[in-house]
């Protein structure tokens, strides 16, 4: 058997995340109902140092900023009127950085997102961040790589959870889908960089 590639590999496309300064970040779904009960994910307090500490570089660099709410309706884990739904205080929005709110895993359906984006002339460079690693972040890689978009993904800023396995089969740990997701990501519709310290300020060689 041949040595594992990528179809990014395959298909020349850039290996390297676009500078921060280049870029636009997109915090998916960083909510309270991740952080306690049924739908706490493994990692996510980590996960989400990380993430205050990339809005903290992406305000230090004047990016745009859009933080993205799921909402699944009253009474759901993703009622974004109820205090579960809420964005996590350490990672709320400041000043004008808007709220986009969606009901499907890819931010980009129903939502103005796509068009936001276009009319603020911003460059097709997205840095994604947020939860779940398998599901939201996962679907919005994908659709903003099919509408010509470059996601790079922040690995230590995405966490997820266990799940059960198809057909009864045996549960797949919250480690082994983290890495499978990442992986199916990188393998195509984005980049993934470790951590926040590894997507460059702008484009001086990072030494």
């Amino acid at each position: 058997m041949s040595e594992a590639t990528t179809l990014r590999v395959l298909s020349g496309l850039p290996a390297e995340p676009a500078p921060l300064s280049e870029s636009t970040l997109i915090v998916i779904d960083a909510q309270n109902t991740y952080t306690q009960g049924v739908m706490e994910l493994e990692g996510v307090a980590a996960a989400l140092d990380e993430t205050a500490a990339l809005l903290d570089r992406a305000r230090s660099a004047g990016i745009p900023i859009i933080h993205i709410q799921h909402d699944a309706g009253e009474g759901s884990p993703y009622d974004v009127r109820a205090e579960i739904g809420a964005i996590v205080d350490q990672v709320s929005p400041r000043g004008d950085e808007p709220v986009i709110v969606k009901n499907f895993p890819n931010a980009f359906v129903q939502t103005d997102l796509d068009s936001r984006l276009r009319e603020a002339g911003a460059t097709p460079n997205l840095v994604l961040a947020g939860f779940m690693t398998h599901m939201c972040v996962n679907s919005t890689a994908r659709g903003a790589f099919s509408l010509g978009y470059a996601p790079t993904v922040v690995a230590a800023a995405t966490a997820t959870r266990a799940l059960p396995g198809a057909d009864g089969g045996e549960q797949v740990s919250a480690s082994a889908l983290q890495s499978a997701s990442l992986a199916a990501i990188a393998d195509m519709f984005g980049i993934v960089v470790p951590d926040t310290k590894s997507i460059p300020d702008s484009r001086e060689v990072v030494r």
